[in-house]
């Protein structure tokens, strides 16, 4: 049976969903008359994916089991037995998980089938959808598949035969999905996790013969083996600068012999300046371009202009993204080159598959554009689910825990694009009308600043060309942000509690009603007029006109340089660190766990947010505004360097801790079980919250220095 990750969001299961008609109740006894069975593929049922067959017992079949499922003996006389069956059953069923209405009495029967008949038999991973309603409608008046149906509004069809019940089971199990969610219960491991506290049902099945009716896997096995070097490596790191420009009236011949001569697979093609060089203006002629263009037109071809055989537009790959994400662009598209471009959206390199044969390829790094691709907010969430999977292939190959949240933080920056890129095409489906003028889309927070762990949610902001608040244009991006967070809130991203989305209206707007909005913000004097409002200046876009939002930002650095007293604002709406240490040097926990974010991580952070912002430190992620406060010579260097220490001993440890929780069924968050720590990890912890104890007094005496 296939594996499958315990981050898999119910949303986006594979699965088949069972049920058997026996010969009693007993599940130590009974045998087997009809098995019946249905596919679900990413969370929807297959259609014409079902499985029925009636089983000839070693038994008769009693009277009273015949009055409630129709079979008796004559129907099943030319049924094949139980052994013939399971070859077919046991092939349909190879599916990452087994889902059934009270799964464990089935689960028992096939157990018992399997044994009288000598095959093997390994029970799959489970899901019981009576458990999972106890669990997210325990109000409900009774969990019987009738009950249920009718009370999430599911059509019971053929009940009493396997096939039919199955296919209410699936109906079930998709109506109970949100409320799940809504629970706070996303995946398989938190579904089975939550499962697990029904105590006393559970006893009642298994003092009654029934299987376990959920396993989890003893570990991920799905991505073991990645090649994690293209994840510790950007397109910076491999593209090859200057980018090579021709004009389009250039001659093939001599853009030929600019190749040869600097040993260059391609070039570009744009007619202007380079300050004006961007992709969708652009093209790109390759070695093979020209054979191709020679083989139709034979050797007159070289008298050509360069422009005639271009392909456009050129097709990109940002410079600060992972290599991972152009392996997998260049194999989907069947292409070996790509332009680099910047921040600002100008090509600012070339990138070939040459350029890219020193980092290892393997079929997992396919994963990079699986988000790229999705057609909806389900195939989000199946991209999504394999993160942790990868993390925790990083943290085995020794890659840092800072370097893991600079890959969590980019792919939670290509979810956020695709999930426009979604919206956009559900407003016009929907005849909301195509986009009214140009926008950005921008992450904030920690996903900005590369710095995002496995417990996040959504933090996002929307700058648009012209509108006024409430006008035509800002309706329409309101519309659009609260689609954009319905989608990443599906995909496992949930809703913003502090409410910093785009479907806000005070985190959207014209450039001109930003313009005004970061003014005034500079200008107040009230520390709870500001809250939420420093993750602005972390702000990173990731879709549309990506230089709305980033001039945007460069324009709010400077209008804060030197506004010592609205840093100093700042770190006081983001609140005080809460003493970790006792007198004695012991760790203060609540349950066993302390929350490391609020035991110095975001402190850490706001400061550096404060102190960059004051000192016109022009950097996103918490190292790099940390080592520009150095160069400015603001601080001294023992105490900058250990909190860029302290930070990465908290995301260190935090990271690891998730990758635990999550695999076990437990929501990812900040609490780090403190007893379970190494004694080295537990002394790491003391030295980070040590660091941590004076920032407050640092932070105001770096605030009025320079």
């Amino acid at each position: 049976m296939a594996d499958v990750g315990s981050a898999i969001p119910l949303i986006a299961l594979d699965a088949v969903v069972l049920d058997t008609e026996t010969t009693g109740l007993d599940a130590r006894k009974a045998w087997i008359v009809e098995v019946g069975a249905v596919r679900l593929a990413q969370g929807r049922l297959r259609s014409g994916m079902s499985f029925r067959r009636l089983v000839r017992p070693g038994e008769p079949i009693p009277a009273l089991a015949s009055r409630i499922h129709g079979i008796d003996d004559a129907a099943v006389a030319g049924a094949e037995e139980f052994p013939a069956v399971w070859r077919e059953l046991g092939a349909f069923i190879d599916v990452p998980v087994l889902l059934g209405h009270s799964i464990g009495f089935d689960l028992a029967i096939l157990q018992r089938e399997c044994a009288r008949a000598g095959v093997p038999w390994t029970q799959p991973r489970s899901l019981c959808t009576r458990l999972l309603s106890e669990v997210a409608e325990p109000e409900l008046a009774g969990l019987s598949l009738e009950n249920l149906a009718a009370g999430l509004g599911v059509e019971i069809v053929d009940r009493h035969t396997a096939l039919g019940d199955a296919k209410t089971a699936a109906g079930i199990f998709l109506a109970l999905v949100p409320k799940l969610r809504e629970r706070g219960i996303r995946t398989l491991a938190e579904a089975e996790q939550a499962c697990r506290t029904l105590t006393s049902t559970l006893e009642h099945q298994r003092r009654a013969g029934w299987a376990e009716a959920f396993r989890a896997t003893s570990e991920d096995r799905s991505l073991q083996g990645v090649d994690t070097f293209p994840y510790r490596h950007r397109v910076r790191d491999v593209m090859s600068v200057p980018a090579k420009f021709v004009p389009p009236d250039a001659p093939l011949k001599s853009v030929l012999d600019q190749m040869a001569s600097q040993n260059i697979s391609s070039v570009f093609v744009h007619a202007e300046q380079e300050a004006a060089r961007r992709p969708e203006d652009s093209g790109i002629v390759t070695e093979r371009d020209v054979l191709r263009a020679m083989s139709r037109h034979g050797a007159s071809v070289l008298a050509m202009p360069v422009g005639q055989i271009a392909i456009r537009p050129l097709l990109t790959v940002p410079a600060d993204a992972f290599a991972y994400l152009a392996m997998a662009r260049m194999n989907r598209l069947k292409i070996r080159h790509l332009g680099v471009t910047g921040e600002d959206g100008r090509i600012i390199g070339a990138l070939s598959a040459r350029d890219l044969l020193r980092l290892r390829f393997q079929e997992a790094i396919a994963l990079g554009d699986q988000i790229e691709e999705a057609a909806d907010a389900r195939e989000l969430a199946a991209a999504w689910a394999k993160l942790p999977q990868i993390a925790a292939s990083l943290r085995a190959d020794g890659v840092s825990a800072r370097e893991c949240a600079a890959v969590i933080s980019r792919r939670l920056g290509a979810l956020t694009e695709r999930a426009a890129v979604i919206a956009e095409r559900r407003m016009r489906d929907a005849g909301q009308g195509e986009v009214p003028c140009p926008y950005a889309f921008a992450v904030l927070g920690s996903a900005g600043r590369g710095e995002s762990l496995l417990a996040m949610d959504q933090d996002n902001a929307l700058v648009f060309a012209e509108g006024a608040p409430g006008g035509a244009e800002d309706r329409w991006f309101e519309m659009f942000g609260k689609h954009v967070a319905d989608i990443l809130h599906e995909a496992g991203v949930p809703y913003c509690k502090g409410g910093v989305m785009a479907s806000n209206p005070q985190w959207r707007g014209s450039s001109a009603t930003w313009r005004e909005r970061v003014g005034d913000w500079i200008l107040r004097s009230n520390p709870q007029d500001l809250l939420s409002v420093d993750i602005f200046f972390d702000l990173r876009a990731v879709h549309g006109d990506l230089n709305l939002a980033h001039s945007l930002w460069q324009e709010a650095f400077d209008a804060a340089k030197g506004q010592a007293g609205f840093a100093k604002l700042l770190v006081e709406a983001a609140g005080r660190i809460a003493p970790s240490l006792n007198w004695f040097g012991g760790i203060k926990t609540e349950q066993g766990r302390i929350d490391l974010k609020k035991a110095g991580l975001f402190g850490i952070v706001s400061a550096a947010r404060a102190l960059a912002i004051c000192h016109h430190v022009v950097e996103r992620s918490t190292p790099a505004r940390l080592a520009g406060l150095q160069t400015l010579g603001i601080g001294a260097e023992h105490d900058l360097d250990a909190l860029a220490d302290a930070q990465e001993t908290f995301l260190d440890l935090i990271l690891a801790q998730q990758i635990v929780d999550i695999a076990e069924g437990r929501a990812a968050s900040n609490a780090v079980a403190a007893k379970l720590l190494s004694p080295r990890d537990r002394e790491r912890l003391r030295t980070a919250l040590r660091a941590v104890g004076p920032l407050e007094e640092l932070t105001r005496d770096l605030l009025f220095r320079g």
